[in-house]
C-alpha cells in the first residue's frame, strides 16, 4: 500500500514538473534617466519656460517578466524562488488585465499615458507654474510606476533645488512610485528587483513609496540608500537635504 502511494506521489511530481503553472518569473529590467535622452530624444521636453542643465541623474526603474503566454514550469518556479535577482509572482498580479500580449500592451500604454498626465500636473502644481507645455517620451515602457520620477524630472529641469543648484546634487538617484495629480505617491510592486536594477546602473539613492520600505529592505544591494516618500513634496525635500549633509533625510 505504501509502495503504491509512493509511486503515485512520484508520478504526480513528474506531472507537476512539466505542467504549466499560473506564475510569472520576474527580474530587474532597464532603467532610464528622465533628465537625459532615450532612443535619441529627450525624455522630458519643455516649451514655454527656460530649463536647467542637469548635473546628476534621475533613473526610473522597471522589471522584466515572462510573457502571459509563456509556459512557467516547476523548475522555473523553484529556481526563481532561490535566486536573489529573480522573483516568482502569481501571474494575475503581474498581468491583472488581458489574456494576450497585445491586450496587456494596450492596457499598460494607457496606464502610462494617464500616469504621465498626472506626473506633469503634480510637478506644475507643486511649482505653481502655468502656461508650460511638457511632453514626456518613454514609449517602450508601460504602466504607472514611473510617475514619481517623471514629476521629479520636471521639477529638476524647471526649478532645480529651488536655490540655484541641481536637485540631485550631482548624484545618480533612482526610484519608483505612482503619483496622483495632487502629488500623492503610491506603491507599485517589484521594488526589490528595481533596487538591483538601480544599483547596477550606478544609483546610490533609491526613492521608495513608504509602504514598500520593508519589501525594499529585504533584498537591497549594498551601497544603495533607501529613502521613503509619501508625496512629491517629501521626495523633493529629501533630495534637497541629500545635496547638503544628508543628516535629516529619512531612511527605510
Amino acid at each position: 500500500m505504501l509502495a503504491g502511494c509512493g509511486v503515485a506521489f512520484a508520478a504526480l511530481l513528474g506531472v507537476a514538473a512539466f505542467a504549466p503553472l499560473p506564475f510569472a518569473v520576474t527580474e530587474p529590467g532597464m532603467t532610464a534617466d528622465v533628465l537625459g535622452e532615450h532612443e535619441g530624444e529627450p525624455v522630458i521636453s519643455v516649451e514655454g519656460a527656460e530649463t536647467r542643465s542637469a548635473e546628476g541623474e534621475l533613473r526610473m526603474t522597471t522589471i522584466n517578466a515572462t510573457s502571459p503566454e509563456a509556459t512557467v514550469r516547476l523548475s522555473d518556479v523553484v529556481s526563481g524562488y532561490l535566486a536573489d535577482d529573480r522573483a516568482v509572482l502569481p501571474r494575475e498580479s503581474v498581468y491583472p488585465v488581458g489574456d494576450s500580449t497585445e491586450e496587456i500592451r494596450e492596457h499598460n500604454e494607457e496606464q502610462m499615458r494617464s500616469s504621465q498626465d498626472d506626473a506633469v500636473a503634480a510637478a506644475l502644481g507643486y511649482l505653481g507654474r502655468d502656461d508650460v507645455e511638457v511632453e514626456l517620451n518613454l514609449s517602450d515602457v508601460g504602466g504607472p510606476s514611473a510617475g514619481l520620477l517623471f514629476s521629479l524630472g520636471v521639477v529638476a529641469l524647471l526649478d532645480g533645488d529651488g536655490s540655484g543648484g541641481d536637485l540631485t546634487g550631482g548624484q545618480v538617484v533612482a526610484g519608483t512610485g505612482t503619483i496622483d495629480a495632487d502629488g500623492t505617491v503610491g506603491a507599485v510592486g517589484g521594488v526589490p528587483l528595481k533596487t538591483h536594477a538601480a544599483r547596477d546602473d550606478g544609483a546610490t539613492v533609491f526613492l521608495v513609496p513608504r509602504d514598500e520600505c520593508e519589501a525594499a529592505e529585504g533584498n537591497a544591494p549594498d551601497g544603495l540608500r533607501l529613502v521613503p516618500v509619501d508625496t512629491l513634496e517629501d521626495a523633493v525635500a529629501s533630495l534637497r537635504a541629500l545635496a547638503g549633509d544628508g543628516d535629516a533625510v529619512p531612511s527605510c
